[in-house]
């Protein structure tokens, strides 16, 4: 059954930083380089944002990122260990939310469970 997994989420004073890590399993992911991949954010209230996406080698591999995050935020994929990280940097209280990962191939499209960040003084 493929399967998403975030961890890394927690509460942290604003300037600080925190990794998040996106690991996937399963069957179908032993294609997992085919994938884009994608980290997306969820504060209370608000829609669900995109914060970064990584897109699979094969189609050029860039990454791109929000622009309330940009400079700060850095998205990094392994293909070899199914897996996408995401440090922050110099967070700020806005920056609270449940960060989801998300895989996306085709028509195909699988999400994590999410993962809390809070900043907070």
């Amino acid at each position: 059954q493929e399967q998403i997994v975030e961890s890394g989420g927690g509460s942290v004073q604003p300037g600080g930083s925190l990794t998040l890590s996106c690991v996937v399993s399963g069957r179908i992911f032993e294609f997992f380089p085919v994938y884009s991949m994608y980290w997306y954010r969820q504060a209370p209230g608000k829609e669900r944002e995109m914060v970064a996406r990584i897109k699979s080698v094969g189609v050029g591999g860039t990454i791109t990122y929000a622009t309330a995050v940009t400079g700060r935020f850095i998205a990094v994929r392994d293909d070899d260990k199914r897996s996408v990280n995401l440090t922050m940097n110099n967070l700020k209280p806005e920056d609270t939310a449940v960060y989801y990962c998300n895989a996306r191939w085709g028509d195909e499209d699988y999400w994590g469970q999410g993962t809390q960040v809070t900043v907070t003084a």
